[in-house]
């Protein structure tokens, strides 16, 4: 998917560490314990929306985009980032000090409206049908993931791929529903390499010139 204006790449990382597996599976046993889990995956679905919704309300289409890369394209990032590092994609925690494992951009583009950022709750939901599908299918490989790096610290670059492949359809479904882009999101499976080049990590794209 080279065209969509919202990017997700990550490099595979040569040795995972076992100690922040454990620690992962630790916190994914406590918060299904409790019974947070899906609470707080649904309240990111849905709070993205209605926060965005909020943000137009207050600043108008231009100044929310123009704001975007200092408010929501950075919260989104720090969304991404936590799913990779539960997803088994990096061992290093978004907003740690350091180069960031992963490349997260968006091209931000489109006339957003309070009404448009609310219905957009309802367009994506084909879209969380069949991640829905493919998620049962990558919590799977998780965990044969998490067992392969108990034993030798590493697992094969097909389930990285594959996994890396859910990251990017999460990512272009929340930066939609973030209104932050204006196109609809395939419904593709890319696992290769992305390679569209944007002007800058939430940026708009500059007009041309008179």
């Amino acid at each position: 998917m080279a065209s969509y204006p919202a990017l997700f790449d990550i490099q595979r990382p040569e040795k995972s560490d076992r100690i922040q597996l454990l620690l992962r599976v630790a916190i994914i046993v406590v918060l299904s314990i409790i019974g947070v889990l899906g609470f707080l995956n649904g309240l990111i679905w849905l709070g993205i929306p209605v926060m965005a919704a909020v943000l137009i309300s207050q600043k108008g289409a231009d100044r929310y985009l123009a704001e975007a890369p200092d408010n929501m394209i950075k919260w989104l990032g720090l969304v991404v980032g936590l799913y990779a590092w539960m997803g088994l994609l990096t061992d290093k925690l978004p907003g740690s000090e350091g180069e960031q494992p992963f490349r997260f951009e968006v091209q931000t583009g489109g006339t957003p409206s309070i009404g448009q950022a609310l219905l957009r709750i309802i367009m994506v939901i084909p879209h969380l049908i069949i991640l829905a599908f493919i998620g049962f299918v990558a919590a799977i490989l998780v965990v044969v993931a998490a067992v392969m790096i108990l034993i030798q610290e590493s697992y094969p670059e097909g389930i990285f791929n594959f996994l890396r492949g859910v990251q990017r359809w999460h990512v272009r479904v929340l930066a939609y529903l973030a209104s932050l882009v204006d196109e609809y999101p395939p419904f593709e499976f890319d696992s290769g390499s992305e390679t569209l080049a944007l002007p800058s990590v939430g940026s708009a794209p500059e007009p041309p010139a008179p």
